[in-house]
C-alpha cells in the first residue's frame, strides 16, 4: 500500500471531509487513524499498519525525555474515525484547530501515509520547498 497524490478537498459541513477514493481504496475497511503530524498537518494511517506502528513506538524507553514526548505527541491526539457509505468522515474539533484547517484542504499521499493540510499553508510548504 502506496499513498500517493494530491486532492484539493472542501468541507461538506462542520468539520467533514470526503476522503478521496484513491485513498479510501488503500484503507483496508472503513476505519482509519487520524493523529497530529509535523508541521501543522494531520497525518492519516491504516488502521492496521498503524497498530503495527503502535507497538513499536511504545518500545522505546520510558525514561527518554524525547521517546515520552513523541508518545504524548501522538498517542494525546490519536483517534479511529469511521467513513460513511459516501466517502466522507468528521475531523474532531482539537485537530481542526491544531491544523487550523478551514473551508479547503489539501489532502497529500506521503507513501506510507496520507496528511491532511489546510490548502494555504499546502501552498507555502510547497513553495518553500521549491526555492
Amino acid at each position: 500500500m502506496v499513498f500517493f497524490g494530491e486532492y484539493q478537498i472542501n468541507f461538506s459541513g462542520s468539520g467533514r471531509l470526503l476522503l478521496p477514493k484513491k485513498v479510501r481504496e488503500l484503507l483496508k475497511g472503513n476505519t482509519f487513524i487520524l493523529t497530529k503530524g509535523f508541521g501543522s498537518c494531520l497525518s492519516g494511517y491504516d488502521k492496521d499498519d498503524w497498530e503495527k506502528r503502535a507497538a513499536e513506538l511504545l518500545n522505546p524507553s520510558l525514561l527518554q525525555p524525547t521517546d515520552m514526548d513523541n508518545r504524548r505527541y501522538i498517542f494525546s491526539s490519536l483517534v479511529y474515525l469511521e467513513i460513511d457509505e459516501q466517502g466522507r468522515f468528521v475531523v474532531p474539533k482539537n485537530l481542526l484547530g491544531y491544523g487550523q484547517l478551514k473551508d479547503k484542504v489539501v489532502i497529500i499521499g506521503v507513501g506510507d501515509h496520507f496528511e491532511i493540510w489546510e490548502a494555504e499553508k499546502w501552498g507555502s510548504y510547497i513553495k518553500k520547498v521549491k526555492s
